[in-house]
């Protein structure tokens, strides 16, 4: 059996200069079962296991946060454990802006002039000397202009190498912008949570669109426990594939630009998260996802 990589998803130039795999990893569901990690820890050793597996398998792509932390698993630390020292070819995402207490409760966003504190923990943590890509992690403000600002302070300074933005709006995309090159935007997206003004901007502008919660079923809620559609089921059978494939391959179609994210804590599910990279719709298969927006 032929094994599927990351290559089949096609590559996006981060930023002009970072080539990464279109199917990425995303590392939140690395440290518990629970949203934000405040679950049941993942067995360490798989965790790891999981890491070294998916670059294995090509993904070039990591997303990280260094609040992606349970009692005694921390996203940040596995991935230096598990990657370190890096391949010179792996480009690593981190975000900033929300704070957690040491029970992991979310506190009030961080200060603009927290903002250098946080860059340089995830520093610490994953044990590089600059970030690729930080993305400001927006927790409900109308104007990102100050911490955008500060951040830029931060690529100027050689801490970071690009900028992002994340859990935005088209406007916020417009006003970041105007204050310094954005090379990614990490939203909600996918069959049943659309944004297509935002995901649309990116494709003009050159920015990475990239989606997260693409493969979760309806009820996102209550993670993603819903009921499948049963169209999503439909093409799934036709191709032999999982519900879970179908929903990132939908998503993949959705522009060059735009990047999965795919997290998981089992090497069995991120073999097929990447594998989701080879699937292609059909043209009647895309017609009939894009009517299931809700």
């Amino acid at each position: 059996m032929t094994t599927i990589t990351a290559a089949e998803s096609g590559t996006w130039a981060l930023g002009g200069d970072l080539p990464v795999r279109r199917m990425g990893f995303g590392a939140m569901r690395l440290t518990g079962t629970a949203p934000f990690h405040q679950g049941v820890p993942r067995d360490r050793e798989q965790s790891l296991r999981v890491l070294r597996r998916a670059v294995e398998l090509g993904v070039n792509h990591i997303d990280t946060a260094a609040f992606y932390f349970s009692q005694t698993r921390s996203a940040n630390e596995l991935i230096n454990t598990a990657l370190s020292p890096y391949a010179d070819d792996l480009v690593i995402a981190t975000k900033i802006g929300p704070v957690r207490d040491v029970r992991g409760e979310f506190a009030a966003p961080a200060r603009p002039d927290e903002l250098r504190g946080h860059v340089e923990e995830n520093l610490r943590q994953l044990g590089r000397e600059h970030m690729d890509l930080v993305y400001l992690r927006l927790m409900g403000q109308d104007s990102l202009a100050e911490h955008f600002g500060a951040l830029a302070e931060l690529r100027e300074a050689g801490l970071v190498r690009h900028l992002g933005i994340s859990n935005v709006k088209a406007a916020h995309l417009k006003e970041a912008l105007e204050i310094a090159p954005v090379a990614a935007v990490q939203n909600p997206y996918g069959i049943d949570r659309r944004d297509d003004e935002t995901l649309t901007l990116c494709g003009e502008r050159g920015v990475a669109f990239v989606p997260f919660f693409s493969g979760a079923k309806p009820g996102r809620e209550a993670q993603g426990g819903g009921e499948e559609h049963a169209a999503v089921l439909d093409v799934a059978r036709a191709h032999g594939v999982s519900a879970t494939q179908v929903r990132h391959a939908w998503v993949l179609g959705r522009g060059e630009h735009v990047l999965a994210i795919a997290g998981t804590g089992s090497v069995d599910h991120l073999e097929d998260n990447v594998a989701a990279g080879a699937v292609r719709l059909t043209e009647d298969e895309v017609r009939t996802l894009d009517a299931l927006a809700g």
